[in-house]
């Protein structure tokens, strides 16, 4: 198979040139995974480097397995010798190798997020600090941000601005909570997803022999999603690559929307400025979707001025125009778009799993599921409970993880008195605390329980001891597969699932089995060359949330948040919700920055979809108990006009909403009266927003005042509504007409 002939010139340069830093600007759908997976290919086959010597790194475990399936067709069995994988997977090996250099076992524990949560959860209570202002999330989520930025919490309690910031919050104990956790998972031999990556740092900074050794063993590291790294992941490959230089990034810098999880843009924005050799190679023919939908997505991100110049094309067919469906509210879009699916599906002889349904928010799938249920058609929701966040999985997985690692404080919170065995809460708060009081681990603790403990809890204790001697056996001599079996049997777990007779026992019970046979299979797939409890607990923890989708019904809907959306594509697509604070949100129009990428997650949004894409908004919507009038989203703006159609068929407007009384008959009439009687705003506009944009304090306008809106641009007040509970202005905008506006809502700056 010449793979070679099947890259257009662009994609082909890429592939060929192997030496030296490179950066393949990748627009969507320009065919960035075969690229990828080809380049590598071609360095084994054609340039004869070992695939020991080559490093893969993607960010799920799904991506890793269709590029290494792909490789394989190429080069055959070779291909399952790359270091090839998600960052944390392939840095958890690294740290699984060297870990007794940074004083962790070998066999230490991943936590997840829920686990992460449950022990801060504890320090914060052990501490005697608030957990109403101490949020577990709002605690992990901070000591992540900072582990991304490589601040160890040494570095926190000696950064004053990190201490002034945390204590104009009302937190002034954060970085002492940080210092805690980071010991307490220390001593417990547990590591969070985070210390995967922030440890690979420190491996790597305070060890040049392990640094150097991976240096001569990596000849070549390619990194899929480069816009998606934090600081933290391209400080890794750097040093891995410096020397050689050989470093390949993939990546969109318009499709770079993870802010939130610490991904940094200025990674690929700034990375001619760290290797300026670099040689790069735009891919830009669009192979996905049609000419209309690529126009109406550049006329999109046109307006970011942070970004790499590129221009996507294609030359697929032209397509119909983006189609606009405008509402009354929000159960009137779950109807209108569910109406369309089921004709367009009908029309068109498609298939449900053609069509995916996209939102900002978790929240708003709410009105499209009645409306999909009401139409009997099928659908599922991409990103709610994952299997191996189902509690009796968790469950039978923290007596696992402790048959292993007998420091894991987590595990053991989780699984002392379950079943129960008479070890109540206060118990188990000695016990952690004499672990901490005397310096050593819960299990030297549990071996001496004597000597701390008193009650009838003791002999409860010693059994749970007993028991687990047993397990730590089971796991030195048995595959995954065999111990697990036995630690589910002779821990109670599944006797005690399999008497509970109710329909959420029986799930439950299931689940279990579900999780015993996933073991099974992992034990028997001839690729596996590690059939341990360990090896299979790793590749459990590090999975994510797209790894898990195996529903393939082929008659269901899709509807999952545009961020969970990213690197998939559909036929159909259609993108709710498009107005004002809602999408771009409320919470991301602080800075051009925040709505730069809120821009690239509507413009990755459009790249979804393949034939044809369908946007609609609500005129009104319940938010938070109350009922809110909304404005169109400004993003509908930058869609280039030649490419966009207001749907007639499918209008709002035409009908009023399934509800019952005046107030419904009213609300559509009155809408209607101030359509008509506003004048047609001006398709386009000279106004830009200012970058020192500031709104004003409402409370002072008045009635003649020149006003700036940073959507409507200049404008002058004409009439001032207070009689209810939320204050309104009419104002008269140059550019687009009157608007009636909220003013808790609106942002304005007054100019007299």
């Amino acid at each position: 198979m010449d793979y070679l002939e099947q890259l257009n010139e662009a994609q082909r340069e890429g592939v060929v040139h192997t030496e030296g830093p490179t950066m393949i600007i990748a627009g969507a759908g320009s065919g960035k995974t075969r690229v990828l997976t080809y380049r590598i290919a071609h360095l084994i086959r054609e340039k004869g480097v070992d695939p020991f010597n080559i490093m893969a790194l993607t960010f799920t475990n799904k991506a890793a397995k269709e590029m290494r399936d792909r490789i394989e067709t190429v080069v055959g069995a070779e291909a399952r010798n790359l270091w090839m994988g998600t960052f944390h997977s392939v840095f958890a090996r690294i740290l699984r190798a060297e870990a007794n250099l940074l004083g962790y076992p070998n066999n230490f524990t991943i936590y997840d997020t829920d686990d992460s949560k449950s022990l801060l959860k504890n320090i914060i209570k052990e501490l005697g600090l608030d957990e109403a202002v101490y949020k577990p999330n709002v605690v992990y989520n901070r000591i992540s941000a900072a582990k991304n930025r490589l601040i160890s919490w040494q570095a926190y309690l000696a950064n004053p601005e990190l201490m002034g910031d945390d204590a104009s919050n009302m937190r002034p104990e954060m970085g002492k909570i940080y210092k805690t956790y980071a010991q307490r998972c220390f001593k417990a031999g547990a590591m969070d997803f985070d210390d995967l990556l922030f440890n690979t740092d420190k491996l790597f900074n305070e060890h040049l022999e392990a640094l150097n050794k991976y240096q001569h063993r990596i000849q070549y590291v390619l990194v899929d999603e480069f816009q998606d790294t934090n600081l933290c992941q391209y400080f890794i490959v750097r040093k891995l690559c410096s020397m050689r230089e050989n470093i390949c990034v993939v990546g969109d810098d318009a499709q770079s929307i993870y802010a939130f999880r610490g991904a940094d843009i200025t990674n690929i924005l700034n990375f001619e400025r760290d290797y300026p050799d670099l040689k790069i190679f735009k891919l830009e023919q669009n192979y996905r979707s049609t000419q209309t939908i690529v126009e109406a997505a550049n006329s999109v991100i046109r307006k970011n001025r942070a970004q790499l110049p590129k221009n996507i094309w294609t030359a697929n067919e032209e397509g119909n125009l983006v189609e606009l469906i405008k509402a009354v509210s929000d159960n009137e879009e779950g109807r209108l778009v569910a109406t369309s699916i089921f004709e367009e599906k009908m029309q068109h002889q498609l298939k449900f799993s053609d069509f995916v349904v996209l939102y900002r928010t978790n929240s708003q799938s709410r009105a499209i599921e009645e409306a999909l249920r009401r139409m009997n058609i099928k659908y599922k929701v991409v990103g709610g409970l994952s299997f191996y966040q189902r509690k009796e999985i968790k469950d039978l997985l923290a007596y696992l993880r402790f048959a292993l690692n007998q420091n894991d404080e987590a595990s053991f919170r989780r699984i002392i008195n379950l079943p129960k065995r008479g070890i109540g809460d206060t118990t188990v708060d000695k016990i952690v605390v004499a672990a901490n009081d005397h310096g050593i681990s819960i299990w030297d603790v549990l071996q001496n329980a004597s000597s701390f403990i008193s009650g009838r809890a003791l002999a409860a204790i010693d059994e749970f001891v007993t028991m687990f001697k047993r397990f730590q056996l089971e796991t030195q001599r048995k595959d995954a597969y065999d111990a697990s079996y036995e630690i589910a049997k002779g821990s109670g777990l599944l006797r005690e699932l399999y008497e509970d007779k109710t329909v959420e026992g029986l799930s439950r019970y299931e689940n279990v089995q579900e999780l015993l046979n996933a073991i099974k299979e992992y034990v028997d797939d001839p690729e596996k060359a590690d059939k341990s409890l360990g090896a299979f607990l790793q590749e459990v923890s590090l999975i994510t949330g797209q790894d898990e989708d195996k529903d393939k019904d082929p008659e269901k809907v899709t509807l999952m948040t545009i961020h969970m959306a990213k690197g998939l594509e559909f036929k159909y697509v259609y993108v709710v919700g498009l107005e004002e604070d809602l999408f771009p949100s409320q919470m991301m129009l602080s800075s051009r920055a925040e709505l730069e990428e809120e821009r690239r997650l509507f413009y990755v949004a459009i790249t979804r979809a393949q034939k044809r894409i369908f946007l609609s908004y609500a005129l009104t919507r319940y938010r938070f108990g109350r009922l809110k009038n909304c404005e169109p989203s400004r993003f509908l703006d930058d869609i280039d006009q030649r490419f966009i159609k207001v749907s007639t068929k499918f209008s709002g407007l035409e009908s009023a909403p399934r509800a019952s009384g005046n107030y419904a008959r009213s609300l559509v009439s009155g809408i209607q009266r101030t359509l008509k009687s506003t004048p047609a705003p001006k398709t386009t506009s000279s106004y830009t927003t200012p970058s020192d944009f500031t709104p004003s304090d409402t409370t002072v306008l008045k009635e003649g005042m020149r006003v700036e809106h940073p959507k409507f641009g200049y404008g002058k007040v004409i009439h001032m509504d207070e009689s209810g509970a939320d204050r309104k202005a009419k104002i008269a905008f140059d550019d687009f007409g009157e608007k009636t506006l909220l003013l808790s809502f609106a942002k304005l700056r007054i100019h007299n």
